[in-house]
């Protein structure tokens, strides 16, 4: 198997496992697909995280299987490969990227699908393509863009250079920066507390925001009202309240 999912304290791991640099291949990308529609749909996983072990997150796509693809099979392929990327991305819980060594690439795409990225002090980013006279296909263009700016997107992605993890934080590329060997588990360390939180209302605080990106104020502010409102039928926000006026802020424990 080249993915693998486990689940423990609600949090669900979503490992790659292809080695030795976990290139993503046409199978990994399918079977990326289906796992994100799992972590979707079970209730027992409240939270993910994306990994690829130890020594690499993902140095990108499997070039010699993209060599063997003309025109016409890259046309049938690549909204099945931006697609696998969009159900990561749209997984309606919190995702967090555990990033070690090498993410470029496609692997810096799958980065970029999560909520939040922990990398390793070692770790390297970029989005390389332009050196195979190609660009991102995968949503770089267009994630990249959004979480760091057009202009230092286009630094990387006109140049393919590759971003050590400092200067990554630096371009708010990831969030943190840890030792090595930590990243695993600070990134479950996350996971699992939001893990413990409401549910429903981290559904609706990351499809608002997402969802607001992509449009005009106004429709975001109806969006955000619409899930606010919506909330108020909830048994967490009847909890959440109620705990708050009993025993004081932060107190509160959701089924």
């Amino acid at each position: 198997m080249t993915v693998t999912f486990e689940v423990r304290d609600g949090v669900g791991t979503i490992q790659l496992d292809r080695p030795p640099m976990n290139a993503l291949d046409v199978a990994i990308q399918d079977r990326l697909r289906e796992l994100a529609e799992e972590a979707t749909r079970r209730e027992d996983v409240r939270a993910v995280i994306l990994y690829g072990g130890e020594k690499v997150f993902a140095a990108g796509a499997d070039i010699k299987e993209m060599q063997a693809m003309d025109h016409t099979a890259m046309v049938l392929r690549s909204k099945d490969l931006q697609d696998a990327f969009t159900a990561v991305a749209r997984i309606p819980k919190p995702v967090v990227a555990a990033v070690t060594g090498y993410a470029l690439g496609g692997g810096c795409e799958l980065a970029l699908c999560a909520d939040f990225r922990i990398a390793a002090d070692n770790a390297k980013l970029g989005q390389p393509e332009i050196l195979l006279g190609l660009i991102p296909g995968a949503g770089g263009t267009q994630r990249l863009a959004r979480l760091i700016g057009p202009s230092r997107a286009k630094d990387l992605i006109f140049t393919g250079r590759m971003v050590k993890a400092e200067e990554a934080l630096t371009l708010g590329l990831v969030d943190r920066v840890v030792p090595a060997a930590e990243v695993y588990d600070r990134a479950h360390a996350w996971a699992a507390k939001l893990a413990k939180g409401p549910a429903l209302a981290l559904r609706a605080a990351k499809e608002s925001i997402d969802a607001g990106l992509e449009t005009d104020i106004d429709t975001g502010l109806t969006i955000e009202r619409n899930w606010f409102s919506g909330l108020f039928a909830t048994e967490d926000r009847e909890r959440g309240m109620r705990s708050f006026v009993e025993e004081g802020p932060g107190k509160a424990t959701f089924l």
